[in-house]
């Protein structure tokens, strides 16, 4: 609703990059389609959105590679280009995916396997499977090789609800890092590729898992896990923390649950007395260019975070 938001808040956000203006009219001013998609449109000719294409190789790569250098890839740059939103459409985006399908894909076990030498690593990362599955499905590449990265993400869950690419070396417990990307990328195949109730069934088992975590806090002692979780860098990469988290269950429209509220505070402490939350460093790594810079507010980190808040508002 937007009596919800301060005006000079929206101002502000208003004034940001396309790809933070268009979720603006969606997600807080509850535009029309065809209001938002006018901004959207903007994301490839400026900002952002824009500069992350005009930087791809002639190859039809990013950054020379297709997981690394790490954050300048074709893997990190295609994430980021879906988080920013967008067009699903575009011609550079989904040459990029196919190359990337067809360099990364594992046919042993029908995952994402970026390490060069397979003899040696002979199975895929759940982790990169994952955030592959999402901006693939983001982009609705119309390759059948998603439906076996699918198929891989369910087979590899664990038996406390979540994932974990170390489960071939022996772990036993979820990760925090490797369940959020299989989350996103599950939800992103649901809501652009296909709906089907065996995703709903396995992500609702690894919602479990993080709320018996309070999203971020041990289940044992009930410390926080790792003080970088309640720290919010954007784009987040491959890297887990509670907003991110939290943005992910507003996106899948979460019901109420009283264990997300020390997440909901941990995220309300950190809002600055202007109204605005500020942006994190990010994990070291080269760049392509800063999105935001770090200590700063930051208009991505407050637009997630009012969408959070409006969705926990709607439950409460």
């Amino acid at each position: 609703m937007i009596e919800s938001f301060s005006s000079e808040i929206i101002k502000w956000l208003l004034e940001g990059d396309p790809s933070i203006r268009w979720q603006v009219e969606r997600d807080l001013l509850e535009k029309e389609p065809r209001i938002y998609n006018r901004t959207r449109h903007l994301i490839s000719q400026e900002g952002w959105g824009g500069k992350l294409l005009s930087l791809q190789d002639p190859s039809g790569t990013w950054g020379g590679g297709y997981y690394s250098p790490k954050w300048i890839s074709t893997h990190y740059t295609l994430l980021s280009l879906t988080r920013l939103g967008l067009d699903q459409n575009n011609p550079q985006a989904r040459r990029g995916c196919q190359l990337y399908l067809d360099k990364v894909f594992f046919e042993p076990d029908g995952g994402m396997n970026v390490h060069a030498t397979h003899t040696i690593y002979h199975y895929s990362e759940t982790c990169v499977t994952g955030m592959s599955l999402n901006f693939l499905s983001y982009f609705k590449l119309p390759d059948p090789r998603i439906v076996r990265l699918l198929k891989h993400l369910l087979d590899q869950q664990m038996t406390d609800g979540g994932w974990n690419c170390e489960s071939y070396k022996g772990a036993t417990h979820s990760s925090f890092h490797t369940t959020i990307s299989v989350l996103e990328g599950l939800l992103s195949y649901q809501q652009h590729i296909k709906d089907d109730p065996r995703l709903t069934s396995a992500r609702e088992r690894a919602h479990e898992f993080l709320l018996q975590h309070k999203l971020y806090r041990s289940h044992r002692t009930g410390g926080i896990v790792n003080q970088r979780m309640t720290r919010f860098p954007f784009p987040p990469r491959w890297y887990y923390d509670v907003l991110r988290a939290l943005d992910y269950f507003q996106a899948a429209e979460a019901a109420y649950d009283p264990r997300f509220a020390d997440a909901m505070d941990l995220l309300t402490s950190k809002q600055n007395k202007d109204k605005t939350w500020q942006n994190y460093r990010g994990p070291s790594g080269k760049l392509f260019f800063e999105f935001e810079p770090a200590g700063e507010p930051g208009r991505m980190n407050t637009l997630r975070a009012l969408r959070v808040l409006k969705w926990w508002g709607s439950l409460c």
